[in-house]
């Protein structure tokens, strides 16, 4: 018998979205259950079709290919999924193992994993710019060396709880719900110390303050994160630590800006000096270089300068450094330098002058007469 569409097993439109999929499995799921329905084949061969839908339509990658291919898309025989699992599998993840349905059996409880740190680091740029290693102290919470963790006074060991039997969990029946909850006993652990520690009174671990030596590689940027691996908090009773994630903020620099691998600064630079042209001396991250100005150069310009900028921390391209020259207006004039400027004025706008001259200017006067005339008519 060929399947059923996976939208009209699960009552949706195509264009469902992933809530409303869910809440409708939820209900059919909650309808189908085997143990709802003890010893009813049709209901869980109806379950079975709802959990495999459930299954595809809530993988972005398989919804994809059975939108477009239909169930060929997902044929497990041709390398798709949408298998029978156990009912568990899903139903538990759904319903938090109501009914019993999720996990059946299980195995002891596992010791939860360390978490994670984070610590944000502030760098200046040339430090992000050319890396260094840096000595960062971290507080968190690592094994106790007096029980290696365990949370047994030495020579002791904990004991498999009598009342979950090592599984963390106890199960609370009422009719056909069956719900899973933490062993009020042993609290979730699976162990009972009868002994505990001193140092660390059955924890198995103690808040220890530690020191790392961390390399940050140069052409690290705002918002890069470094990974060291096992260097979070210690997991429980020996289990596996977390990780420690570097966080990265660069502070402003006083004179560059910078641009993914491109740095940019603003130079100033003389009336003269624009006029006449000539070098200036410019800053990079690595010391002064000369730039050359030509003669008549305008304010604004950008002046490029390649491989000044940064090594980009994920290959070996460069960036450059981007030179924007202002023309920097003279303070401070005694009164010769202003007869001086005076008459070199006046030589600029006498007749034809200002045309030849300053063609930006006269221009745009130009278009604001043009525009009141226009206005007038």
């Amino acid at each position: 018998m060929s399947k059923r569409d996976y939208y009209e097993v699960l009552s949706v439109g195509r264009d469902a979205s992933e809530r409303e999929i869910k809440k409708a499995y939820k209900r059919l799921a909650m309808k189908f259950h085997p143990d709802r329905n003890p010893g009813d084949k049709a209901a869980e061969a109806s379950f079975k079709e709802v959990k495999e839908a459930y299954e595809i339509l809530t993988d972005s990658d398989k919804k994809a290919a059975y939108d477009q291919f239909g169930h060929a898309g997902v044929d497990p025989n041709r390398g798709g999924g949408g298998g029978h699992g156990d009912f568990g599998d899903v139903f538990g993840d759904v319903f938090g193992d109501i009914f019993g349905g999720g996990r059946r059996g299980g195995g002891q409880r596992q010791a939860a994993r360390g978490s994670d740190l984070r610590y944000n680091l502030e760098l200046s740029l040339e430090e992000a710019v050319k890396g260094l290693s840096k000595e960062l102290r971290i507080p968190a919470l690592a094994a106790c060396d007096t029980c290696d963790g365990s949370g047994a006074k030495k020579g002791s060991s904990p004991t498999t709880c009598g009342t979950c039997h090592g599984q963390g969990q106890v199960q609370m029946r009422q009719g056909f719900f069956a719900v899973q909850q933490a062993c009020p006993t042993c609290h979730g652990r699976g162990k009972i110390i009868k002994d505990p520690c001193n140092k660390c009174h059955g924890e198995g671990r103690v808040e220890k303050s530690k020191t790392l030596s961390v390399k940050i590689p140069a052409g690290v940027d705002n918002g890069d994160r470094i990974r060291l691996s096992g260097e979070g908090e210690a997991g429980e009773f020996g289990a596996p630590p977390g990780d420690l994630y570097v966080q990265v903020s660069v502070r402003e620099h006083s004179i560059f800006v910078r641009d993914g691998n491109n740095l940019y600064c603003e130079v100033p630079i003389s009336f003269g000096k624009a006029a006449l042209g000539g070098e200036i001396e410019v800053p990079t991250l690595d010391g002064k270089v000369n730039l050359k100005i030509p003669s008549e150069t305008q304010t604004g310009r950008m002046f490029r300068m390649r491989g000044k900028g940064v090594k980009s921390v994920r290959s070996h391209a460069v960036g450059d450094l981007l030179c924007k020259v202002v023309m920097e207006t003279p303070v401070n004039l005694n009164e010769r330098q202003k007869e001086m400027l005076r008459e070199f004025d006046e030589t600029l706008c006498g007749t034809g002058a200002s045309k030849k001259h300053s063609p930006k200017a006269e221009g745009f006067f130009d278009g604001v007469k043009k525009f009141f005339q226009d206005l007038n008519t």
